[in-house]
């Protein structure tokens, strides 16, 4: 062996730092008889290498815990695993806000043929929704459904199809995620956008929101019913000349179409072309993530995990989009506020009230909705 190279031995280990320390006295008499019956006892040291040297003997204890380090290690390993669960909730599900996502990466994943095709859905859909709904996307079925409203005349968030007649307007699509996904309350259904001129589009991103239309548009009947029904569970309430129902939706109200998208004056007309499927998924996503940042905070349990929120059903059709969710949830349904059903089952149901009554017991004053307030600034 080279004479520079360092040979460890265990009687070197073993005399702790004072050995080192002390290295430049002189050995008393006596330290030389001790030392030399050691020898004599143990004439062979034994040589560790360095793994010997890093390897916790299974009897070593801690001198801070009295743990066996074996022990100790174990704990610290289980790091991870607790930092799992504080990103899952009981059930297993990942909290929302745990759920990684990053546009450019997303946007790197996209086959580059597809790409213009789902620029829309990266600049407009808001980002709670996109994180959740980004698989759901890009598969065929969406793919197909947006070569179709590609084909329309449906495109980017600023291209400007003349003569475009589909509503709403493409940057409109989507205006219904501006409502934060954790945020969610209540879910109001309805069946495709309105199909009339100036009814489906507008200055403000706020409009595309079912039963809704624009200041300055005349209330429709079906909203008109909507007022009435607020009026009677509510006599306070004003109904407001105007049928922009955007202070809902930032009170946590998410109004959605079962199809986003319509063709001008043809009630329908994109139905089966791949939106159902589509806003199945969105109320799918609701269901488990809904009310996720609504109270609850102090409890790690629940926070980030949906807790319920309520559906209103209007109609046979939108009775069947929520037969499937979960007890979590809660539901109530009755005819559509349309003039030719409101009286079978819409007028005298209750819902605005029972809908707060329900938020309030599980999310606190917090979870109420402010039905009555629909001032607006557009």
């Amino acid at each position: 062996m080279a004479d520079d190279a360092r040979v460890v031995y265990l009687a070197d280990v073993e005399n702790g730092t004072s050995s080192s320390c002390d290295a430049s006295t002189t050995p008393s008499a006596s330290q030389e008889k001790s030392n030399a019956s050691g020898s004599a006892s143990n004439p062979l040291k034994r040589q560790r290498t360095l793994m010997d040297m890093f390897t916790v003997p299974k009897n070593s204890q801690s001198k801070k815990t009295g743990q066996p380090e074996a022990k100790k290690a174990k704990l610290s390993s289980s790091s991870p695993s607790t930092a799992n669960t504080k990103a899952a909730g009981s059930s297993g599900l990942q909290r929302l806000n745990f759920i990684p996502f990053s546009l450019n990466d997303f946007t790197e994943s996209i086959p580059e043929d597809q790409r213009h095709l789902l620029k829309l859905e990266c600049e407009c859909m808001g980002k709670s929704w996109l994180k959740v709904l980004k698989d759901d996307i890009k598969k065929p079925y969406f793919i197909s459904l947006k070569t179709f409203l590609w084909e329309e005349g449906v495109r980017g968030p600023s291209d400007d199809v003349k003569g475009l007649k589909v509503y709403p307007s493409p940057r409109n699509i989507y205006s219904w995620s501006n409502t934060p996904l954790g945020k969610v309350k209540v879910v109001i259904l309805g069946q495709d956008p309105y199909h009339g001129p100036n009814q489906a589009h507008g200055k403000s991103q706020l409009y595309r929101l079912c039963f809704s239309v624009p200041k300055g548009i005349a209330v429709p009947p079906s909203l008109r019913n909507i007022y009435a029904e607020i009026k009677a569970e509510y006599p306070e309430f004003k109904p407001p000349q105007h049928g922009n129902l955007s202070a809902w939706a930032e009170n946590g109200v998410l109004m959605l179409n079962t199809c986003l998208t319509v063709k001008a004056n043809q009630a329908g007309s994109h139905a089966g072309r791949g939106w159902e499927e589509f806003t199945d998924k969105v109320i799918d996503v609701v269901d488990k993530y809904g009310g996720a940042n609504l109270g609850g905070r102090s409890d790690p349990d629940v926070h980030g995990i949906g807790r319920g929120v309520v559906f209103l059903a209007w109609g046979a059709w939108a009775g069947k989009r929520v037969a499937k969710m979960s007890k979590v949830s809660n539901f109530f349904s009755c005819g559509h506020p349309s003039p030719f059903s409101a009286h079978k089952g819409f007028l005298g149901n209750g819902h605005f009230k029972a809908a707060n009554d329900w938020l309030e017991k599980k999310y606190g004053a917090e979870g109420k909705v402010k039905w009555c307030q629909l001032d607006t600034v557009a």
